[in-house]
């Protein structure tokens, strides 16, 4: 089996790249990434080093995409835009990669003869949650960021041409993932990051809103059982089955880390920010028998020790363009946020 893996440097894409090298010795990839600040050859050094690795920096929307596919059984589609802020900040990346790129891929897949096609979205593309309830895969895509839009629009491109053109695609939406090499714009590694070095750490409103958290690992495991088990056209939740509000992840990073709880700082909410997330992912245990092993306790712990075991690639990441963006969204936030 050879896999072509969009997004394979980024941060699910690569840890998904360990995880086939580890339980598929007779498997090859062909990792093909753009490289923007999200995407590190970092994260896949030792894959590279295997001898079942190649690596190809291209970018999605790219017309030379079907060449590359050509003898690939699987087109594994993480590549993505992903951040609500930056989304909020400037859609015209999220449209281009998200939506033209997921398009100019599909054609290019066809184009190819790729048999087996599996598309990577979010829960965010259901929109938000009350205090009850969990989003199912039949429940409407209501998003409430351009980020969340473009990933819907891509969903329904994918299950459109399985319609239309009988493209054998199956498409994923997972609740948020933790673990490592995870760009620390995100909630938990920067949480970490922050109090490891002693710094603020900074939380959007009141810490009151709630995420659904399943650990990578978990995630790679499930997309594996749909790869080899899900039904063309099906949309399949992956969910980590543990929901907690933001402040109280955070308290539980300070805590273990030994810093104290006043370096919480609550900054101005975000714009259209959801309030809850939660999957309800029985068809998919039904259908394969997944489920989600790893504990959030044990998850986080693990996470935060994978980070502190690699300060250098934290350092190299948190870098150049990086002070910038937070300087933006956090510390200026802070100036305005009423309380």
């Amino acid at each position: 089996m050879k896999l072509a893996i969009t997004g394979g440097a980024g941060f699910i894409g690569s840890n998904f790249v360990h995880h086939i090298l580890a339980a598929h010795p007779d498997w090859s990839m062909l990792v093909i990434d753009k490289l923007t600040y999200a995407g590190n050859l970092k994260n896949i050094e030792a894959a590279l080093q295997s001898g079942r690795c190649d690596f190809a920096q291209a970018d999605i929307c790219d017309r030379g995409i079907p060449d590359l596919l050509r003898g690939c059984d699987v087109v594994v589609h993480f590549a993505a835009e992903s951040h609500v802020d930056r989304s909020i900040e400037d859609a015209d990346a999220f449209v281009r990669t998200n939506v033209e790129g997921t398009y100019n891929l599909i054609q290019a897949s066809r184009t190819a003869g790729v048999p087996r096609f599996l598309h990577v979205s979010t829960d965010e593309v259901y929109g938000s949650l009350g205090e009850h309830g969990q989003f199912s895969e039949e429940s409407p895509l209501q998003p409430n960021s351009p980020y969340a839009a473009t990933k819907a629009a891509s969903d329904l491109l994918v299950l459109a041409y399985v319609r239309t053109h009988a493209f054998p695609a199956v498409v994923t939406r997972c609740s948020n993932n933790y673990g490592p090499y995870q760009f620390p714009e995100k909630f938990i590694p920067l949480m970490i990051a922050q109090a490891m070095a002693g710094q603020r750490l900074p939380v959007y409103g009141k810490g009151a809103n709630i995420r659904d958290w399943l650990h990578v690992s978990d995630h790679c495991e499930a997309l594996q059982v749909v790869l080899l088990q899900g039904r063309v056209g099906e949309v399949y939740n992956i969910s980590g089955g543990c929901e907690m509000r933001n402040i109280d992840v955070a308290r539980l990073i300070l805590k273990a880390l030994d810093r104290p709880e006043n370096l919480v700082e609550y900054v101005r909410d975000r714009p259209g920010h959801d309030l809850r997330y939660a999957l309800n992912c029985g068809k998919l245990c039904r259908e394969t028998g997944w489920s989600a092993k790893i504990p959030f306790a044990q998850g986080l712990t693990a996470t935060m020790e994978w980070y502190r075991r690699n300060q250098d690639w934290l350092v190299d990441v948190r870098s150049g363009a990086y002070r910038d963006y937070f300087e933006r969204h956090y510390v200026k936030r802070e100036q305005t946020f009423a309380g």
